[in-house]
């Protein structure tokens, strides 16, 4: 291998959370069409993929690591918020209820083998009052979060159940990272 891992990616949670692990990488920011549509597993994972592929296209002979983070309710796919109106809605629907948050992740090895996996994570939010929800809002911090929130900040205020990777909810399962890296990148 010519260097160490490369991140997919400009997520700051991201890079703190492998950061955190003590993985050594660098970041490359990962242009891919991503689709919205299907199943959550097979979205992430496709989108992830995408992502991965993009990069190391452009930098043959490194390990890359590509993630992808939706939330789940109801048969539908969340992503980030476009606006405050969509935000709204996001948080509407998961208020007082269980919903998943799901991350595709994918490694695309120095020779070019790439290994898939996903993660999902089981998230309960308490009743919020309409109030609360334009309080959260008017933080902005919906706005880059799939499912217009972020357990690790305000939003966590709100959150009284999780099961499963607390790290799969901010947007990086570490244990299945782990998992997928293997011997790759000295880990």
């Amino acid at each position: 291998m010519t260097g160490p891992l490369i991140l997919a990616s400009e997520s700051p949670r991201r890079k703190e959370l492998l950061t955190q692990a003590g993985i050594t990488f660098t970041v490359k920011s990962a242009h891919a069409p991503e689709i919205k549509e299907g199943l959550p597993d097979e979205v992430t994972v496709h989108n992830a993929v995408a992502k991965a592929k993009a990069v190391w296209e452009l930098h043959p002979g490194r390990a890359v690591l590509g993630a992808d983070t939706v939330v789940y309710v109801d048969g539908r796919v969340f992503g980030k918020p476009k606006d405050a109106g969509e935000a709204r809605r996001m948080l509407e629907q998961l208020n007082g209820r269980w919903h998943q948050v799901y991350t595709g992740v994918a490694l695309i090895a120095d020779d070019g083998t790439v290994r898939t996996a996903c993660a999902v994570t089981d998230v309960h939010f308490v009743e919020m009052t309409a109030e609360e929800i334009e309080a959260y809002i008017a933080t902005g911090e919906p706005y880059d979060k799939a499912g217009a929130y972020a357990v690790q900040g305000r939003a966590g205020y709100y959150i009284d159940r999780i099961e499963g990777s607390y790290s799969n909810v901010i947007g990086l399962p570490l244990a299945t990272v782990r998992g997928l890296l293997g011997n790759i990148n000295n880990h």
